[in-house]
C-alpha cells in the first residue's frame, strides 16, 4: 500500500513518515513484545497521505492566505478566527478514492486480525514535528474513540487530520519555531480497549514535580482514560520505587485514593461514541487497580524506559498511557512518549527554595481559601481570573492566575499567558499539570471547590513549596527566594555525617536533592496527625466509640480498607518508605511515634483512648507507652510498617529509633515488644538507636550502649531536664538556652560515652539548626553525624567548609 503503514513496519525512525506516536507504537510493538509487553495493534495513514489529501482538494492556497493573518498567536481571538476557518477548509475537502480504498482495506485487515466485525478503533492524531525528546505539549491535536465501521472511521480520519490546526497545535508550533506548511499529520488507527469496563490512566517513569528518577508514579480512574487526561477526575496515585521493584520487592511506596466521580464509556448513542456517567460509590471507595496491577505496570515502563534510554544513549523517562481491558483482564500500553520537563537536565547548579514569611506569631495570617495538588515548587501572586468556559479565555490576561474547572489542550493559549494556574478537577499526571510544568509556572490541581471560594478579580498568592499539597491564600504576601549553590555545598570536606530531619514525606523527594549524608531523624508524627488522622487504637478497639459523628469520619476516611487495622499499617508504611526511597541507599533513621498523651487525644478517636494528665511533657510517652497496655497493640502496628518497609517493599536502609527511654530496664521492655513483633536488632540487617536525651540516658550510657546501635541526642528534651526547663512555658522561655554550660556538658559526656563504647552518635534536635556554635562545638567533640532541619542545611555547609 502506498499511504498505508502497519504499526508492526514502521520503528521510531519513521518520524517524518508517520508521526511521533505511531513511530513508537511500531518501535514498541516490533522490539518489546516479546518481552511481555501487549500494545494493540493498528495501522498509521501517512503524512504522505496528508499532504496528497491537501494536494487532491487544492486547499494549501487557502491554508495559506489564512495564516497569514496569525503573527504570534498572543491574540486569542485571532488565533480562534484564523484556526476555526483553517479547519473549516481542511474539513470541505474529499479523501481520495484511491486513499479511501487503501484506509478501508487496512481496516478490514485489522478486522479480521480480531475477528470482529466493525471493530472498534481510536483514531489518533500523530504529527511529524510531535513527540520529539525537546518539545512534547500534551495532546496537541484530537483523539477519537470507539469508531466502529468504515464510514465514522472516513469522517474521524478527515476530523484528525483538521486537527492539526487546533488553536493549540498552532501555538504550540510557532513556540517551538516550527513552520506551519512543513510538519505533517499521520493518523494512528489503532484497536481499541475495553477499559470503559475497567480502569485506565497514565503513568510517568520518574517524579514528575523533582524529576526524581527512581519512581514511577501511575494514575488510574475506572472508564476510557480521556477522564485522567484531561482532568476530570482526581484519580487514584501509586508511586513505586524502581530499585527496589528492580530487585523484585512489592514497591509501591504509596497509594492514595482519588475521588473519581466520573467516568468515560462507550455509548450507543448515534450523536456520540463515548458519554460520561457518574461512577458507583463502591468505584469511588475502591481502588482502580490492584496492587499487583499496579506492579506490573511498572515493570512494563522500567522495560520501556530502559529500551528508550538505549535507543537514545541516555537516560530517557518516559510519559506513557496504559488500559485495562475490561473482557480480557490485560493490560495494554496505548503509548509511550518521552517526558521533556526534565530529561534533558543534566544537573542542578541552584537549588531554588521558596518560602513565605511568616507573621509575628510564625504563623501564615492570610485567609486561605482553597488547597489541592501542588505543581510547580513555587510561589505566585496576582489576580485570580475564574473563567468557567474555553469559549472565555480571551479574557485571561498577562499575570493573571487562571482558575477553572479543568483545562484540556483548547486553554493552552490561555495557560500562557497565566501566572499560575488553580483547577478544581484532575491530578498531577492530569493537562493542567502537564502543561504547567512544560510553561514552568506552579499550579494547584483538584482543589475541588476554588472556582467557588476564589472571585475573578481577587488578589491572591499560590504556594506550592510546600510538597505535595499546594495553597491558595487570600491577599498579595510576602515570600522569599533562596538560590541555594548546589557545587559550593558539599559534605566530604566536613569531619561529621550531615543528614536532614524530615517530618512531611511530601518533601522528601525535593529535600533528597540538597547535599546530605542521609536522614537522622524521619518523624512519623506527621503522617499520623495529617495522612492517618485517627487514632490507632480506634482501629483496633472500634467498638469502644459511640459518637456517630466519630465513626463517620473513621469510616470515610479508611473508606478503601475493610480492615481498618491494615489502613494505618499502609498508610504508615508508605509515608515511612517515601522518605527512605527518596535517600535511598543512604541510611535513615525513623523514630517511633513520640506524641504526648494530648496530642494522642486530639487525634480522631483519641479521648476514648487517652487519659488527661496534668503535664504530659513528663507523662506517657516513648518508650514507656510501647509496653503499656494502653497502646502496647498500637506499637504492634509501627512496628509492622516498618517491617512492611524494609522486608516487602526492600527499603533495608531504614533504622529505627526509640525515643523517651528513661531507664534501662525500660530500653529491655521495648525491646521485647519489637522482637514480639519482628523486629529484632541485627536481623536482616536491622539497627535500632536510641534518643539520648534524658540525664539517665548520658549517666547510664555504658548500660545502654550494650542495648542499642547508636544514639541520638534530642538536644530539646535534653536542655529541658538538664535546666528543669518546661519548653512548653512561655514564662521560662528566657531560661531555656541549648547554648547553657550544663546542656553542653551533657552533649559533651553522651559523645565521650557513645565513642568509648564504639556506638554511633549523632543529634537530630533543634540547636545545631538554630545556633552554628553548637554545630562547631558537636563537631569538636567528634560527633558522628548532625542532622538539621531543610532551612539550616545550606548555612550549616557554608559556614563549615
Amino acid at each position: 500500500m502506498k499511504f498505508i503503514k502497519n504499526f508492526k513496519d514502521v520503528n521510531i525512525a519513521d518520524v517524518p513518515l508517520v508521526g511521533g506516536k505511531n513511530a513508537s507504537l511500531g518501535q514498541m510493538i516490533r522490539e518489546l513484545f516479546s518481552k511481555g509487553i501487549d500494545i494493540p495493534h493498528g495501522f498509521a495513514v501517512t503524512a504522505e497521505a496528508y499532504w496528497y489529501f491537501i494536494e487532491s482538494n487544492n486547499l494549501l492556497n487557502d491554508m495559506q492566505n489564512a495564516m497569514s493573518r496569525l503573527k504570534d498567536g498572543s491574540d486569542i481571538n485571532i488565533l480562534k478566527n484564523v484556526g476555526s476557518e483553517v479547519r473549516s477548509i481542511l474539513l470541505s475537502g474529499k479523501i481520495p478514492s484511491d486513499l479511501k480504498k487503501e484506509i478501508e482495506q487496512a481496516y478490514f485487515d485489522l478486522c479480521n486480525f480480531y475477528k470482529q466485525e466493525n471493530c472498534d478503533v481510536a483514531v489518533r492524531s500523530s504529527a511529524t514535528a510531535e513527540d520529539l525528546p525537546t518539545a512534547s505539549f500534551a495532546g496537541q491535536q484530537e483523539t477519537f474513540l470507539n469508531i466502529c465501521g468504515i464510514d465514522s472511521l472516513m469522517e474521524a480520519t478527515k476530523k484528525s487530520i483538521a486537527s492539526l490546526f487546533t488553536d493549540r497545535a498552532i501555538v504550540y508550533r510557532i513556540k517551538h519555531g516550527f513552520d506551519h506548511f512543513k510538519v505533517a499529520l499521520s493518523v494512528g488507527v489503532q484497536k481499541m480497549v475495553r477499559s470503559d469496563k475497567a480502569s485506565a490512566g497514565v503513568l510517568f517513569t520518574l517524579d514528575t514535580e523533582t524529576g526524581f528518577k527512581d519512581l514511577i508514579v501511575i494514575n488510574s480512574a475506572f472508564g476510557l482514560g480521556e477522564v485522567v487526561v484531561k482532568g476530570e477526575v482526581i484519580p487514584d496515585e501509586f508511586l513505586v520505587f524502581k530499585p527496589t521493584l528492580r530487585n523484585n520487592f512489592d514497591a509501591i511506596i504509596k497509594k492514595q485514593l482519588g475521588s473519581k466521580d466520573v467516568k468515560l464509556i462507550y455509548s450507543d448513542s448515534d450523536d456520540s461514541p463515548t458519554s460520561q456517567i457518574k461512577t458507583s460509590e463502591q468505584e469511588k471507595t475502591s481502588f482502580s487497580l490492584t496492587d499487583q496491577e499496579v506492579l506490573t505496570l511498572a515493570k512494563y515502563s522500567i522495560i520501556i524506559e530502559d529500551h528508550y534510554s538505549h535507543l537514545r544513549g541516555k537516560w530517557s523517562p518516559m510519559d506513557i498511557e496504559w488500559a485495562k481491558d475490561g473482557l480480557d483482564g490485560k493490560l495494554y500500553i496505548l503509548q509511550a512518549r518521552p517526558e521533556t520537563v526534565h530529561a534533558h537536565q543534566t544537573g542542578k547548579d541552584f537549588l531554588k527554595l521558596y518560602a513565605l514569611k511568616d507573621g509575628e506569631d510564625k504563623k501564615i495570617v492570610s485567609k486561605l481559601l482553597a488547597k489541592g495538588q501542588s505543581i510547580g515548587n513555587k510561589i505566585v501572586s496576582g489576580k485570580a481570573n475564574v473563567v468557567k468556559s474555553v469559549e472565555d479565555i480571551a479574557q485571561v490576561q498577562e499575570g493573571d492566575v487562571l482558575v477553572t474547572q479543568m483545562t484540556d489542550p483548547d486553554w493552552v493559549p490561555a495557560m500562557k499567558k497565566a501566572a499560575g494556574i488553580i483547577t478544581d478537577k484532575g491530578g498531577r499526571t492530569c493537562h493542567a499539570a502537564i502543561v504547567s510544568r512544560e510553561l514552568g509556572i506552579p499550579a494547584i490541581v483538584g482543589s475541588q471547590d476554588a472556582t467557588e471560594k476564589i472571585k475573578t478579580g481577587q488578589d491572591i498568592t499560590i504556594d506550592c513549596s510546600r510538597g505535595k499539597t499546594g495553597y491558595v491564600y487570600e491577599g498579595i504576601l510576602p515570600f522569599e527566594l533562596t538560590d541555594m549553590p548546589i557545587e559550593s555545598l558539599k559534605t566530604d570536606s566536613i569531619p561529621t555525617k550531615v543528614m536532614v530531619n524530615i517530618s512531611d514525606p511530601d518533601s522528601a523527594f525535593s529535600l533528597s536533592f540538597l547535599p546530605n549524608d542521609g536522614v537522622g531523624l524521619a518523624r512519623i508524627e506527621f503522617v499520623i496527625s495529617n495522612f492517618i488522622k485517627i487514632h490507632p487504637m480506634a482501629l483496633i478497639d472500634l467498638e469502644k466509640i459511640d459518637d456517630e459523628n466519630i465513626l463517620k469520619k473513621i469510616e470515610h476516611i479508611t473508606r478503601a480498607y475493610q480492615d481498618k487495622k491494615r489502613f494505618f499499617v499502609n498508610n504508615l508504611a508508605y509515608g515511612i518508605a517515601t522518605i527512605a526511597s527518596a535517600f535511598y541507599p543512604k541510611t535513615v533513621i525513623v523514630r517511633f511515634s513520640d506524641f504526648k498523651s494530648n496530642e494522642y487525644r486530639n487525634l480522631i478517636g483519641g479521648i476514648y483512648f487517652e487519659a488527661e494528665e496534668e503535664n504530659p511533657m513528663l507523662g506517657l510517652r516513648g518508650a514507656s507507652r510501647y509496653y503499656d497496655d494502653s497502646y502496647k497493640p498500637a506499637f504492634s502496628l509501627e512496628c509492622e510498617a516498618i517491617k512492611k518497609v524494609r522486608t516487602e517493599m526492600g527499603l533495608d536502609n531504614v533504622k529505627v529509633m526509640v525515643p523517651f527511654v528513661r531507664t534501662v530496664s525500660e530500653a529491655e521492655k521495648v525491646l521485647q515488644e519489637m522482637e514480639k513483633n519482628g523486629l529484632t536488632r541485627g536481623v536482616n540487617g536491622l539497627e535500632i538507636v536510641m534518643m539520648c536525651e534524658i540525664p539517665s540516658n548520658v549517666i547510664l550510657i555504658d548500660q545502654f550502649s550494650k542495648l542499642f546501635d547508636g544514639f541520638s541526642i534530642g538536644s530539646n528534651d535534653l536542655t529541658q531536664f538538664t535546666l528543669g526547663v518546661d519548653r512548653d512555658s512561655g514564662i521560662l522561655a528566657p531560661l531555656f538556652d541549648e547554648r547553657d554550660d550544663a546542656v553542653k556538658k551533657m552533649m559533651a559526656l553522651s559523645i565521650e560515652g557513645a565513642l568509648r563504647n564504639n556506638r554511633y552518635i549523632g543529634i537530630c534536635g533543634q540547636a545545631p539548626s538554630d545556633f552554628p556554635e553548637i554545630a562547631k562545638f558537636l563537631i569538636a567533640q567528634r560527633i558522628t553525624s548532625i542532622s538539621l532541619n531543610s532551612d539550616a542545611v545550606a548555612n550549616f555547609l557554608m559556614l563549615n567548609r
